[in-house]
């Protein structure tokens, strides 16, 4: 079973308590854990913040989440210049930094990072995070135990997006 959304969102810092609390309530309405939630809300608003500080010249960006299976997958898309995003995160951010511990968190929280960048399209931050339900959480009832995995994109995405509004 697969159950996803996807939005598009203008590259403005008031984007990112939406998307927040969207992609929240979804999951809280799928019984999820709530302590599972939050780490899912923090890699979220990392993934697009970080579109926020360094998509250069994309007016927009998309995330798309949802229920793959047993897990949380969430792409965040953007349409700027792009990075290579494999090398970020992996030493521990210094004492005193103001910045570089975006990805590092992402990393410690979710059991998937994955950054894969087009020049001239983007960059796709593919996060993956395995889920615990509550115990009678709806999604059993829905796919009565049956997950299986869904369409999830990866390169396909930055191919075959729309072009930015």
């Amino acid at each position: 079973m697969e159950i996803k959304l996807t939005l598009a969102l203008p590259r403005d810092q008031l984007s990112v308590p939406v998307v927040r609390r969207i992609l929240k309530a979804s999951l809280e309405t799928l019984e999820i854990e709530q302590a599972t939630i939050g780490d899912i809300e923090v890699v979220l608003t990392e993934a697009c913040t970080d579109v926020l500080d360094h998509a250069d010249g994309a007016d927009e960006y998309e995330v798309s989440a949802g229920i793959n299976g047993g897990q949380c997958v969430i792409e965040v898309f953007d349409r700027g210049g792009g990075f290579d995003g494999s090398l970020h995160g992996l030493a521990e951010a210094e004492p005193h930094a103001e910045e570089g511990r975006g990805i590092q968190l992402m990393r410690a929280l979710v059991d998937r990072l994955e950054f894969t960048t087009k020049p001239a399209l983007g960059t796709v931050v593919h996060l993956e995070k395995q889920l615990t339900w509550q115990s009678g959480a709806v999604i059993t009832r829905l796919g009565k135990g049956q997950m299986s995995d869904g369409p999830w994109s990866r390169d396909e995405h930055l191919e075959d997006a729309p072009a930015p509004r």
